[in-house]
């Protein structure tokens, strides 16, 4: 490294945190076992959000059941993600979880939304609109597969 390069501080705090998450996470699923339902942690994360937040969460989570029922609700790094066969699909990551201006709804390699040779993977969330919900749940349905 030169003196005008940046070095690396490691990870943030809320980086470290999230990986603390993931680790009890899957401790707690290796436990339970791989058939449990998990809905209930989802529920319990959300409803520990802040208010604009929880309010985006709660509707997403009713998005992915209504349109992608075929998905399973599970926590990822201390958010709310939905699952096909174990793998993330898609996931709702909080404004405050790594203190953003907005939360985000996020898709993952599993989703299939590839459309020619760029598509996105990560949506900014302020509010939801009848128009956004509406295309929420196009975009679920077609990650679902």
């Amino acid at each position: 490294m030169t003196a005008n390069d940046t070095s690396y501080e490691g990870f943030t705090e809320d980086e470290r945190a999230a990986m603390k998450e993931h680790a009890k996470e899957m401790k707690a699923s290796a436990r339970r076992g791989a058939k449990a339902d998990t809905e209930p942690d989802v529920l319990a994360k959300i409803a520990e959000m802040e208010d604009a937040d929880r309010v985006l969460a709660e509707r997403v989570h009713a998005l992915v059941k209504e349109n992608a029922p075929g998905l399973t609700a599970k926590l990822w790094y201390g958010m709310p993600a939905y699952a096909r066969n174990g793998k993330v699909v898609c996931h709702f990551q909080s404004a405050a979880k790594f203190k953003s201006r907005y939360a985000t709804l996020g898709f993952s390699d599993q989703a299939a939304l590839d459309e020619d040779t760029l598509w996105p993977t990560s949506y900014a969330l302020t509010t939801l609109t009848p128009a956004t919900e509406e295309r929420i749940a196009a975009l679920l349905k077609q990650a679902a597969g």
